[in-house]
This record gives structure tokens, C-alpha cells and sequence, in this order.
């Protein structure tokens, strides 16, 4: 789980570099960066972003920026730990449990320190020159960068003051008393997280702009980007907020119970904990109004005073119908809400595809994969292909109003992820009505009976493998053509319902 690490010897500094001759189309080489294909409000900062997608900028292979380039990976930092950073005598002095505390404590400067360079090199390698070069305006570039300029001098204040305690072999004796001081301060994150929907939203917009693809596609086959787009770099802080805990945790286990340092670290481990979920709540709640702003209602009969009471978007994502139509499902609160993805003011909008389903009143039921018949006919019914994998059903009855929606996810993973969603948010609609589930209001399919959460509300839960390339939000699905979304949006690629009616 090291997060310790350094940059090669090699690595050029991000100065002016000979331009390129020519610059292939980003529609082509740069996927969004990818969270789960459904998005879940839970997780908007414990996936360390989510993002953890198999279109990682490390799996990219663009044309290499030098004829000698042998590798098309993404160039990494290299690990760097205390033991091999300090010439002290370890072996002799510390017992294996001190020695795993300081790698723990090293581990969480080091990270602070590469933190600091990748927002310094957001800024001066991407912000400043778009800036200079009018390639984006002041304004877009505020909305895209938000707060990041004040969220170097924090990180800068807690580098600095981990490093005058350390010993001059190397060594840090307590660390607990400066997280409590400066932890607190983590709180100014909301206004940068809270940003992200909108920020991801513009930057997928300005990328249509063949000057921002042909500058932003110069800097991805850069050295100095190790191949991340401009994006990784931007939800790097999201990123690095989620890691507190579990650092810290790390240093705790560490500590001898006997040592000051322990109620220190429990009381910063409280601290932050506080923090992120604070955070991720008003985020969740900046990215259900981005949303519901952008829906569009055929007629007045579609609005819904359950969209307007939401406050929470559980999640989201694109499936498709038994028709093959491409569908963008949001799942509130209390409603269900079924829309087709239609460009409208130059931005991406959701119009209603049909009336809001209470999620009260909705039928849920997993299809075997075989039993839906596609676009209406019966050969469907007895194919074997794809076509007809990963099916459910949702329907609705209320007097003469009936709605049947048979949905497509991507695959199997992502069915049972909207059918845990739509499951947990039944029952908590229920339980607060003081209700039961019955098979009426939920019919349960075959292999469904382990349900999963549906979002990981344990920090410790989150994947740390998405620490460099991944942003937890599900911003990807804000591109603005409806086709070009289906391949490149990383929050519509894993869902895909189907609608029948």
C-alpha cells in the first residue's frame, strides 16, 4: 500500500518541449477516466476514485513523445522507503515494530511531497499556459481548477511540519499532536470536491475544442505526465483525502500502546474520519442538484415533487431497453427516473423518457439471462448471445398508470449492483413508511440472494489501487454527443438498461 515514493533521476521537468508535428484526435486515444459504470452517491470520495477501470491511462498506449521510448506504460514513481533513504543502522537500534512505525510516518511525508508536485504541475503545466495561450478562458479554467491553488500552502504546512520533527537520523518520534493541529484545516476540501461534477462536466465539453485535445494530447504524450490525463491530475487531492485514514491507521498499529503517540493518532483518526464523510455528503448533495438541473421534462405531468425533495442520488448510469434503446437511468431517493441523453444548449441534458416511478410502489424482479424477447419478437426469447444476458425488470402499477421497463446492464456485475441499489433504496423507503418488503413490491430472481451494500461506508473498504488514476466521481458521463458518450463515458460504459413498455 506504499504510497512512498519518488520520481526517477530522469524525469525531465515540465518545461516547453519541441512541439509535436502532428496531434492524433483524444476522441481516439484518451478514455474519460473511469469509475465503476455505476455511479453510487456512497462513493463519491471512498473509491479513490472509483475510478478503478479498465481504461486506466496505464493501459494506454499512445505514440511515444521519443523514437528511443521502449515502454508504453505508464511511467510510475519509484518506491522510496525510509529504511533506504536514511544511512542509520535500523537492524541495530529499532525493533521490526519501530521500523514498520517509521515507514508508516516516511510514507505519509513522502506522499504529502509528491501531492505537492503533481498540483504544482497541474497548475503550471496545464492551467497557466491554457491561461496564456487563450485556449480556455479565466472563467472556464476557475471552474475546471476550482480551489486547487489553495490547497498547496495546506499540504505545504504539514510537510514542513513533519519534517522539522524529524530526528537527523531520520527518525520521527511523535506525530500524532501536529494531525491533530492540522487536520481540522481539510475541512476547506468541501468547496474543491463539491466542484468536480461541474469541473469534469466542463473539461469533457471543452475537450470537443481541437485546440484543447491538441494541447491536452501534447501533455499526455509528455514525459512529465507519466501518461495521466489532466483529469487524474486534478482528482489527485480527492484522492489523497480518502488515503488519510488508512495512513494513519497504518501508523497507529504500529505504535506501542505505551507511546504518547497513540491517543493522538486515535483522536486525528476521528478527526478525519469526520471530515470525509462531511465532505462526501455535501458533495453527494452538489452532484444530486448538477443532475437534477440538467433533466428536461417533455410536459409539466413529469415533474415529480419526489426529484425536487431528493437530496441524494443513489446512483446513476447508462443501460439499455429490450429495443436496443440507449437509456440514462438516475435513482433518487424516492424515485426512479428514466431519461435518454439529448444535447441541449451545447450542454448534456437528460430529457424524461417516461413518467418518474415512486420507488415505493416499484416492482423489481432478475431475469434469467434467455427469458427477454428483444425488440418485441419471440426469436429473442430463445437466443443464447449476448443480446439477451443481464436483464431486469422494473414495473410499475397505480390505478390506470402502468409503466414495464426490461433494462440491460453491462454485464453481470453491474445488474447486481442496480439491483442492490434499487433494493436498499426500497427498503429504506419502506422502513421509514413503517412498511415491509413483500414479493409484490420486490420479487426476488434466482442468485440473488447475497446482497452487497450499496455503497462501502467503511474507509477501509476503499481500493487503494485507484490512489493514481482514479476520480471518484461520476462526472465521466458528462460528454456531450449521445454516441460518442456510449465509448468514451466511463459512468455510462457498465450500465445499460433497456427499456420495454
Amino acid at each position: 500500500m506504499s504510497n512512498a515514493q519518488c520520481r526517477p533521476n530522469d524525469e525531465p521537468s515540465n518545461k516547453r518541449v519541441k512541439p509535436l508535428s502532428r496531434v492524433t484526435s483524444l476522441a481516439n486515444l484518451i478514455p474519460p477516466v473511469k469509475t465503476t459504470p455505476l455511479k453510487r452517491f456512497s462513493q463519491t470520495l471512498q473509491r479513490s476514485i472509483s475510478f478503478r477501470s479498465e481504461s486506466r491511462p496505464d493501459i494506454l498506449a499512445p505514440r511515444a513523445w521519443s523514437r528511443n521510448a521502449t515502454s508504453s506504460s505508464t511511467k510510475r514513481r519509484d518506491s522510496k522507503l525510509w529504511s533506504e533513504t536514511f544511512d542509520v543502522c535500523v537492524n541495530q537500534v529499532l525493533t521490526a515494530k519501530e521500523i514498520k512505525r517509521q515507514e508508516a510516518i516516511f510514507e505519509l511525508s513522502q506522499g504529502e511531497e509528491d501531492l505537492i508536485e503533481d498540483l504544482k504541475l497541474a497548475k503550471k503545466a496545464y492551467h497557466d499556459p491554457m491561461l496564456k495561450l487563450s485556449i480556455m478562458t479565466e472563467q472556464e479554467l476557475n471552474q475546471i481548477f476550482g480551489t486547487l491553488d489553495s490547497l498547496i500552502p495546506l499540504h505545504e504546512e504539514l510537510l514542513s511540519q513533519l519534517r522539522d520533527v524529524r530526528k537527523p537520523d531520520g527518525s520521527t518520534e511523535h506525530v500524532g499532536p501536529i494531525l491533530v493541529g492540522w487536520l481540522p484545516c481539510l475541512s476547506s476540501y468541501d468547496s474543491y470536491c463539491s466542484n468536480q461534477v461541474a469541473a469534469k462536466a466542463l473539461l469533457d465539453h471543452k475537450k470537443q475544442d481541437h485546440r484543447v485535445q491538441d494541447f491536452l494530447q501534447r501533455c499526455l504524450e509528455s514525459p512529465f505526465s507519466r501518461k495521466l490525463d489532466l483529469w487524474n491530475f486534478l482528482d489527485i487531492p480527492r484522492s489523497r483525502l480518502v488515503k488519510y485514514p488508512l495512513l494513519l491507521r497504518e501508523i497507529l498499529r504500529h505504535t506501542p500502546n505505551d507511546n504518547p503517540d497513540q491517543q493522538h493518532l486515535e483522536e486525528a483518526i476521528n478527526i478525519i474520519q469526520g471530515i470525509v464523510a462531511e465532505i462526501n455528503t455535501k458533495t453527494g448533495e452538489s452532484e444530486c442538484r448538477y443532475y437534477k438541473e440538467r433533466l428536461l421534462y417533455l410536459e409539466e405531468g413529469q415533474k415529480d415533487s419526489l426529484i425536487d425533495s431528493s437530496r441524494v442520488l443513489c446512483c446513476h448510469g447508462e443501460l439499455k431497453n429490450n429495443r436496443g434503446v440507449k437509456l440514462h437511468v438516475f435513482l433518487f431517493q424516492e424515485v426512479l427516473v428514466i431519461t435518454r441523453a439529448v444535447t441541449h444548449n451545447e450542454q448534456l441534458c437528460y430529457q424524461l423518457y417516461r413518467q418518474p416511478i415512486p420507488v415505493k410502489d416499484l416492482t423489481l424482479e432478475d431475469l434469467q439471462d434467455g427469458e427477454v424477447r428483444l425488440g418485441g419478437s419471440l426469436r429473442g426469447a430463445f437466443s443464447n448471445n449476448e443480446r439477451v444476458k443481464n436483464f431486469f425488470r422494473v414495473s410499475f402499477k397505480n390505478g390506470s398508470q402502468s409503466q414495464t421497463h426490461s433494462l440491460q446492464a453491462n454485464d453481470t456485475f453491474n445488474k447486481q449492483q442496480w439491483l442492490n441499489c434499487i433494493r436498499q433504496a426500497k427498503e429504506t423507503v419502506l422502513s421509514a413508511a413503517g412498511g415491509l418488503l413483500d414479493s409484490e413490491g420486490l420479487v426476488q430472481g434466482p442468485g440473488t440472494e447475497n446482497r452487497e451494500p450499496q455503497g462501502e461506508t467503511k474507509l477501509e473498504q476503499m481500493d487503494q489501487s485507484d490512489s493514481e488514476s482514479d476520480c471518484s466521481m461520476d462526472t465521466s458521463e458528462v460528454s456531450l454527443e449521445c454516441e460518442r458518450m456510449e465509448q468514451t463515458d466511463a459512468s455510462c460504459a457498465n450500465s445499460r438498461p433497456e427499456e420495454s413498455v
